[in-house]
């Protein structure tokens, strides 16, 4: 199972915004975060970067 990391603008421990992410959804203007306990994120941005082998995503714009 790959879970990853949500940053905002680059990956850094000050820029965490959720962690142990196990689903991602765009809708409009928001991206939604589902974490393995079911707990949802939901931030207004875009997607900068998702990178599935270090297990990290990047949003911009919040």
């Amino acid at each position: 199972m790959c879970l990853s990391m949500v940053y905002k603008n680059e990956v850094s421990d000050a820029n965490l915004l959720a962690k142990n992410v196990a689903d991602i959804r765009v809708d409009g203007g928001k991206i939604i975060f589902t974490d393995l306990m079911g707990i949802r994120y939901t931030f207004d941005g875009t997607l900068e970067k998702v990178d599935l082998m270090d297990n990290y995503v990047i949003v911009k714009g919040l």
